[in-house]
């Protein structure tokens, strides 16, 4: 029998199966997050009719003599380039532009995605539309009243609580970033009241106590000496002698001030409790006030001022000289509120915008890279599977590690290229078409044989 129809047939049926390759880009060319296949041929094992030769000094060197048995798959490849983002202006529809890959969970079973048009639940849980939830990680409250999210921490369900409820909880600490002007005048022991208005600073910033009362409480600074300031502490609605400020170890006065002590490089060096024999003095490391206040309930609030770390510049009060920008910018209190909106950045971080202007981050949505993308295996529903060969995921924030970045409100389209699909088809369809003619033209070369006879 002819090899050649033998050739031909392979021909015939890996044409047909990259036509069902190419069929398969075309039907998902509108599919959010599809990637591209791709088939590759190579030969088979040819039959060699007569080996190589080496020269010799009577002749030359012979090549081999073989005939081809036709062909074969060589892989079938999924092409992992970026497909085009498309604007929808929903919260929930997440594109990644670079590497990675979605994290989903459905009871055991762990999956990756590059299609986020994802959507939330009843219960808060940011949801694929098969269901399977978002993987990332939930934020903590640190300490110091930071909210820190932990990336390295095993990877747990996305939950965006709409409507939820974010309790009252009183101030604890204030931050400052503040700047004394070193050039400013010293305070006299009696100042008028015009001096007293022109030559002090004041820190303003809303406190919060257990019931989410908001009470604005100022820290007022004026220049004692060289290198020497005092701040006292006033709260709307507070009487100044039911304000204790105490530094260190037991307090030693009854009233509400406290000196801060700079180096002369302008970094703040230290803090005290009051003027006298034996001041507390905190000279080492954070320096903290801590203020005390009776509140209308007969309980107490206390709450500690965070100057800065003795020697510091970031976070801390200091004295360069430059205008005076007494700024507290941050602390840990808020009213009641629910969760009205929220926000994904390009980090895959999620702020929680509650109705009491509290913005609040909530968590992050992971991202997974693997060393050989191409060798996830696809598991329907725009889903890939782990693989042997593809390596282990690696999840971690979004931007890192070469990991591509989030883009919310948009969708990253289909990769399919319509005019290059095409052009393959016309190709495979030319392919196919002549090895069909190979099948046609021996058998007819058969039928030859066979009329020998007659």
């Amino acid at each position: 029998m002819m090899r050649s129809l033998y050739s031909a047939v392979s021909g015939l049926q890996n044409h047909q199966l990259k036509m069902d390759v190419l069929g398969n880009n075309v039907s998902n060319v509108n599919t959010v997050g599809f990637k591209t296949g791709r088939v590759t041929f190579q030969d088979i094992l040819s039959q060699t009719l007569t080996g190589a030769a080496k020269p010799t000094d009577e002749r030359g060197g012979l090549n081999p003599k073989q005939v081809g048995l036709g062909m074969s798959v060589a892989s079938i490849d999924t092409i992992m380039r970026q497909g085009s983002i498309q604007t929808t202006g929903k919260n929930t529809d997440i594109a990644i532009q670079g590497e990675g890959f979605f994290v989903v969970n459905s009871g055991d079973e762990t999956f990756y995605t590059r299609a986020g048009n994802f959507m939330i639940d009843k219960d808060g849980n940011l949801v694929n539309p098969n269901g399977m939830k978002v993987q990332g990680w939930k934020a903590a409250e640190l300490e110091n009243g930071m909210v820190y999210t932990n990336t390295n921490a095993p990877m747990e369900d996305v939950i965006i609580p709409i409507q939820g409820k974010l309790e009252a909880k009183e101030t604890q600490i204030v931050l400052f970033k503040s700047n004394l002007d070193m050039n400013a005048p010293v305070l006299g022991a009696n100042p008028t009241a015009q001096e007293l208005k022109d030559l002090t600073w004041d820190a303003r910033i809303n406190i919060y106590d257990r019931y989410g009362n908001a009470s604005n409480m100022t820290i007022n600074f004026k220049k004692t000496d060289l290198n020497a300031w005092q701040g006292s502490v006033s709260i709307d609605g507070i009487a100044p002698e039911d304000i204790k400020v105490n530094i260190g170890a037991a307090k030693i006065d009854t009233n509400n001030q406290f000196n801060i002590q700079f180096n002369t490089n302008g970094t703040i060096l230290n803090a005290a409790e009051a003027q006298g024999a034996n001041p507390q003095i905190d000279a080492e490391g954070e320096l903290i006030v801590t203020v005390t206040y009776n509140m209308p309930d007969g309980t107490q609030h206390t709450f500690d001022l965070q100057l800065g770390t003795s020697g510091q510049v970031a976070d801390s009060i200091t004295q360069f000289a430059a205008q005076s920008s007494t700024k507290a910018y941050f602390q840990n209190g808020n009213s009641m509120g629910y969760l009205s909106a929220f926000r994904i950045d390009d980090s895959g971080t999620i702020t929680g915008v509650y109705d009491n202007g509290v913005n609040k981050e909530l968590g992050k949505i992971a991202i997974a890279t693997f060393v050989n993308p191409m060798g996830l295996e696809k598991a329907g529903n725009n889903l890939f599977v782990e693989t042997n060969n593809s390596g282990y995921a690696n999840a971690g924030e979004a931007g890192t590690m070469d990991r591509g970045i989030m883009i919310a409100g948009a969708l990253e389209m289909s990769n399919v290229d319509l005019s290059e699909t095409f052009v393959d088809m016309i190709v495979t369809e030319r392919g196919f078409q002549a090895n069909s003619r190979v099948v046609t033209t021996s058998d007819n070369m058969l039928q030859e044989i066979l009329n020998l006879k007659r």
